[in-house]
């Protein structure tokens, strides 16, 4: 996958194109991007995705901005694995927030695009206070000549798929039927740093994953596995939080304890499988009962994930 940062002047190939957030990559997603390599392949043009960094809810309200469940990094692995071919990620501030829908459509879709077949939800707004809908944006597109196509909503049994629904989910510590809905285990990516090695004084030694993420859609004691080590998924507890027994610097950490594993992990790149939630941070009066209660944690995790295998 070719990633450009920005959108061109004038493009050099024409695509098929989707455009939007994409963040999770859940099964309705999948199910549009699998529909934008269809038509892309039936006119041999590149399948391009047109995503926005920040989002526009954080660019527009940071403080009732959604918690993301995708970082910009773990987003663009997910739509390589999709077989997108071009992904722009198009700044998003006040210019780009300031185009009128003629000039979004002539600017970013016909001239720095060179859109020939354009995939979206028939709730798709665009252009400066949300002004261009679906019919407009179908006009325009006969008149630049390109063609515009409704992507049918996507229903899991009785459901919508979709990031608020997902985001509800994870909240509310259901970890099985998020996945349901994203077809695949909610998941946290990033680099092992070094942390405060409290873990390993406890008998508990963790690897700390970095995030990058202004807020997170989940917290609490989960079992996990995590890729990026062996062929398989490893097995582990992971805590994702404030941590309230120990003195911490008011942002969360996710640390993960992996079953019978004494390897150093600095730097490695690790993906963090959440697969079942088993309790809520709680603050603790002193080292030995925190200690405590992580053996039981791992136990519980131990005995979920058993039954998995």
């Amino acid at each position: 996958m070719q990633v450009f940062r920005g959108i061109p002047e004038r493009a050099t190939q024409s695509c098929v194109l989707t455009i939007g957030n994409f963040d999770g990559v859940h099964l309705g997603h999948q199910a549009l991007l699998a529909e934008l390599r269809a038509v892309a392949r039936r006119v041999a043009l590149p399948a391009a995705v047109l995503t926005f960094e920040p989002h526009p809810r954080e660019f527009f309200a940071p403080e009732s901005a959604p918690a993301r469940l995708t970082s910009l990094r773990e987003k663009m692995l997910l739509l390589d694995g999709q077989g997108v071919d071009h992904l722009y990620i198009c700044r998003f501030n006040a210019r780009f927030a300031g185009l009128s829908a003629e000039d979004f459509v002539e600017g970013v879709l016909a001239h720095g695009l060179s859109t020939r077949h354009l995939i979206i939800g028939d709730d798709f707004r665009y252009g400066k206070g949300r002004r261009g809908d679906f019919a407009q944006l179908q006009q325009a597109g006969a008149e630049h000549r390109f063609v515009v196509e409704a992507m049918r909503t996507v229903m899991v049994g009785e459901e919508r798929a979709s990031s608020s629904a997902i985001r509800r989910l994870l909240a509310q510590g259901d970890m099985a039927h998020a996945a349901r809905l994203l077809g695949r285990p909610y998941s946290i990516a990033g680099r092992v740093v070094h942390g405060n090695k409290l873990g390993r004084k406890l008998g508990f030694p963790t690897a700390n994953i970095q995030l990058k993420r202004i807020r997170l859609a989940l917290a609490g004691i989960f079992a996990v596995t995590v890729e990026g080590i062996d062929a398989q998924p490893l097995p582990g507890v992971a805590s994702l939080g404030l941590r309230p027994t120990v003195e911490g610097d008011g942002r969360f950490h996710l640390e993960v304890h992996l079953f019978d594993f004494d390897r150093e992990l600095y730097d490695a790149h690790l993906r963090v499988n959440f697969l079942h939630k088993l309790r809520d941070e709680a603050k603790y009066d002193s080292l030995d009962a925190l200690t405590a209660q992580i053996s039981r944690d791992c136990a519980q995790a131990r005995n979920f994930l058993s039954q998995l295998s």
